[in-house]
């Protein structure tokens, strides 16, 4: 049986210079084995939902699938950890390729940066879809307001995919990563058609993040927080709008500004 996304812990608490005992509630880390094809792939450390999507979204991610349907069965035995996938072409490619750079030869570029499965999975974003300021504001406050774990915890990271008025999936996780696999996996799950969709974001909008975007496809990427450089100069060579610092009716619009109109 698998834990529950938080728990309880007990601890001692200041306020105004004086100690209460109280109980907190305290985000929940599930290691996970993935085996794929007997033999071990990987592991996460992930929270204990939608596990199914995030490894399917996970597989799609790493280049290891490109359809839900690849996979021939896929069992989790939630007591012990581990994950058994068993896909219909047996899986071929090196697992050092999941880690290894890759130099590619694009004049000094941002792919430069990318490892040799991102190489292979990231897509150029060709989303002709348009959104409005006050949508972008209007998503960013749908996203803060469905998670009920991080009202209590604080820690976990949340992702929507969007249409432009609405949350279509919400997946929760202590890592960022897990967060936008599960919703990889929900959309290859559920045949999403992705081109007119919208990544909404809890987190901070690294290079990471910005090439799991690319990779699920969609051409808008929305966040409360902050971007770094190398998530900006992958954005902008794979055409991928990032707005940041969604707050009230403040953002700031770093890339391929021409998705964002009145």
């Amino acid at each position: 049986m698998l834990p529950s996304i938080t728990a309880k812990w007990r601890i001692r608490k200041y306020s105004c210079g004086a100690a209460s005992l109280q109980e907190d509630d305290i985000a929940t880390e599930y290691p996970l084995t993935v085996r794929l094809d007997g033999e071990e792939f990987a592991t996460i450390v992930c929270s204990p939902t939608d596990l199914e999507e995030m490894i399917i979204g996970f597989l799609a991610s790493e280049g290891v699938i490109r359809q839900a349907a690849e996979i021939e069965s896929l069992r989790i035995d939630e007591e012990r950890g581990f994950v058994y996938v068993e896909l219909f072409n047996k899986h071929s490619t090196s697992k050092d390729e999941v880690s290894k750079r890759f130099i590619g030869s694009c004049c000094g570029k941002s792919r430069q940066f990318y490892f040799h499965n991102d190489a292979r999975t990231a897509r150029t974003s060709m989303s002709r879809m348009t959104i409005s300021p006050a949508q972008c504001s209007a998503l960013i406050r749908l996203l803060q307001n469905s998670s009920g774990e991080f009202k209590l915890t604080g820690g976990v990271h949340n992702a929507a995919l969007c249409t432009a008025t609405e949350l279509l999936a919400v997946r929760t996780d202590i890592g960022r990563h897990n967060a936008l696999d599960k919703l990889f996996g929900y959309s290859l799950q559920q045949r999403v058609a992705i081109t007119d969709k919208i990544i909404a974001f809890s987190g901070r909008l690294s290079s990471e993040v910005v090439l799991k975007a690319a990779k699920i496809g969609v051409g808008i990427l929305l966040s409360k927080s902050a971007p770094t450089d190398l998530a900006l100069k992958l954005a902008e060579d794979l055409g991928i709008t990032c707005v940041g610092f969604i707050r009230g009716h403040e953002m700031n619009v770093y890339t391929h500004g021409h998705r964002i109109v009145e």
